[in-house]
């Protein structure tokens, strides 16, 4: 199969994962290079096959070294330097960085000194205490990791997060969406769900010639092992240990297999029984009359829906929760529609330390989405290596001034800052910079060992600032990776009722934060919701679609969230403390 950009971006975040922790240092002169280059193949325009060695390097953030790699998997369909990290760290060894407090050079610790090579490795040194006396580790750390364990369990492992998931899925469909003859292609099982971890990945195919779509799964480069293949479906698993099963259908049957595959099951078993109960049958290839077998429908979800008295139910919402109920009573929640979201409110420029997009090119992003309203909140100083200085902040307010006297009505941009949440709930600046600001979010980035307690105290305190209109991140957590810091919700709710604070749903596919449980707990309480993409560059101020599709999942009405209101609401708000949930 011939080798994409996607391709090559895959190979150079693997390089970066690798050799991460083959030097044991993020920020060793190799890291930055290969992350340099995959943000610059990321966002480059065209297919980078057909350019030479002299071309690739022409690319900004692309060097020789990078380049020849490149060249190398064009060529080759490899690359030997990658091969060799494989080897030398496998998957077992990547699952330990997952853990809160282990990084690079704790890994290469736990190896060289316990020969720990898997999660289950370092649970039995747990079991001995063998970490006790580790330089770096000792009796504290030990016992936090064996929390993160116990919390992680065995299916925790087995699990992949949605952030490696869903740009895996999209990948997949990607090519196979190329293969001559296909008319549809999707992913369904709990991904479309979007669950936040997904134990396995279901792709459906809609062609009359299964045969080529069979063939290009299986020579596609991410295969690690096959376990099993016919005519008209296989089964795989990534090198990241993720199955992956790909059905082949009729393309008149395709809406009957996804919704099928889509699930859940508790979902599914409501709708058979309604179909029992009208003389159908309804599976994977159709719904049908039970004693004839006349087809009813097929070829659409819709389709399926209407003939069993229903509304079309939005994949995130099939959890069997009574959404059922809902739609044959026509009160579904809202969905909350890509059009609808007039703004963003965490958003990241190349003024920040991770940001890689310029304060223009977000602009021009935020423009192209047809948004109204648009914050620019770069890190507070308070963040390390990240960190922006007062007088650089100042210096972009001048920018920002500048910029929207040239776009008049077109949108309206605010200066603001992501500030940080200090273990005491202190912040970034004095209060007479802070409250210069149009816009400011606050945030937890550190010290996540502390209680319940001082966790909670922290956040109220930061929502007991006149200047912090909203909270971004809320538990900090890093799905798979990072557990939620520990928090008294009924507290944090209460001081954000009674602040006007707002709570951020991160787009993000690692943090989804807030989660959809806090959201549903929330749901009835009168605080608002900001929909925002945390984009750190201008093509990812998408991802707030995803934070709408968690916000769907929790069943929040698109008039409790502010990315919805009218803009002169929304610009009421966002200069404000406060506003109306």
């Amino acid at each position: 199969m011939a080798i994409t950009k996607s391709d090559v971006v895959d190979m150079l975040k693997e390089l970066v994962e690798l050799t991460t922790l083959d030097e044991g240092d993020p920020q060793s002169f190799r890291v930055r290079a290969y992350e340099s280059a995959y943000h610059a193949v990321e966002g480059f325009g065209g297919e980078l096959k057909g350019l030479s060695m002299a071309q690739l390097q022409k690319i900004s953030g692309i060097g020789k070294s990078t380049a020849t790699k490149i060249r190398e998997l064009y060529d080759t369909g490899k690359v030997a330097k990658l091969v060799e990290l494989r080897e030398k760290h496998p998957v077992s060894v990547l699952a330990l960085l997952k853990l809160p407090g282990v990084g690079p050079k704790a890994v290469q610790r736990l190896r060289a000194e316990l020969a720990i090579e898997s999660i289950e490795d370092l649970r039995k040194a747990i079991q001995l205490h063998a970490l006790r006396d580790l330089k770096g580790f000792g009796q504290k750390t030990e016992e936090k990791l064996a929390k993160a364990l116990e919390r992680m369990g065995d299916e925790g492992e087995r699990r992949a997060p949605i952030s490696v998931a869903l740009p895996l899925a999209e990948r997949i469909c990607a090519q196979l969406r190329e293969v001559p003859g296909v008319q549809q292609v999707a992913y369904c099982g709990s991904l479309r769900r979007f669950s936040e971890t997904v134990g396995d990945l279901d792709i459906v195919v809609a062609t009359t010639d299964p045969a080529p779509a069979m063939e290009t799964v299986l020579a596609m480069p991410i295969v690690d092992r096959v376990l099993g293949h016919g005519d008209t479906k296989a089964s795989f698993v990534t090198r990241r240990g993720l199955q992956v099963d790909v059905r082949v259908v009729a393309p008149s049957q395709i809406g009957a297999a996804m919704l099928y595959f889509t699930g859940s099951k508790g979902h599914n078993i409501k709708l058979r029984q309604r179909a029992i109960e009208r003389k159908m049958t309804l599976n994977e290839y159709a719904l049908a009359e039970t004693e004839s077998g006349r087809v009813v429908a097929s070829e659409t979800e819709e389709s399926i829906y209407a003939a069993l008295g229903l509304g079309w139910i939005h994949p995130v919402l099939r959890e069997d929760a009574g959404e059922i109920e809902l739609a044959e009573r026509g009160t579904l929640p809202l969905a909350i529609e890509k059009n609808a979201i007039f703004g963003d409110f965490h958003v990241h420029t190349s003024l920040s330390g991770d940001g890689h997009s310029s304060l223009e090119a977000v602009v021009a992003a935020a423009r192209a989405r047809g948004y109204r309203v648009l914050a620019i909140t770069d890190h507070a100083e308070g963040l390390p290596v990240s960190g922006v200085g007062a007088q650089a902040l100042l210096d972009q307010r001048d920018r920002i001034r500048a910029m929207q006297a040239e776009l008049g009505d077109a949108l309206t941009l605010l200066w603001g800052v992501e500030l940080n949440i200090g273990k005491n709930g202190e912040l970034d600046y004095d209060a007479e910079l802070r409250n210069q600001f149009d816009f400011c979010l606050a945030s937890v980035h550190d010290h996540f060992d502390l209680d319940t307690a001082a966790q909670t105290a922290r956040v109220v305190r930061a929502m007991q600032d006149p200047c912090v209109k909203m909270i971004g991140h809320l538990s900090a957590r890093m799905i798979g990776a990072r557990p939620p810091i520990p928090l008294d919700m009924e507290a944090i709710f209460r001081a954000a009722e009674e602040t006007g604070t707002a709570l951020e749903v991160n787009g993000g596919l690692p943090r989804l934060d807030v989660s959809v449980d806090v959201m549903r707990t929330a749901r009835d309480r009168k605080i608002p919701f900001v929909l925002t993409s945390d984009a750190h560059k201008d093509s990812e101020l998408a991802r707030i679609e995803n934070a709408a599709m968690n916000a769907m999942r929790a069943w929040i009405q698109p008039d409790r969230v502010v990315n919805t209101w009218d803009r002169s609401r929304i610009e009421a708000w966002a200069r404000t403390k406060g506003g109306s949930a």
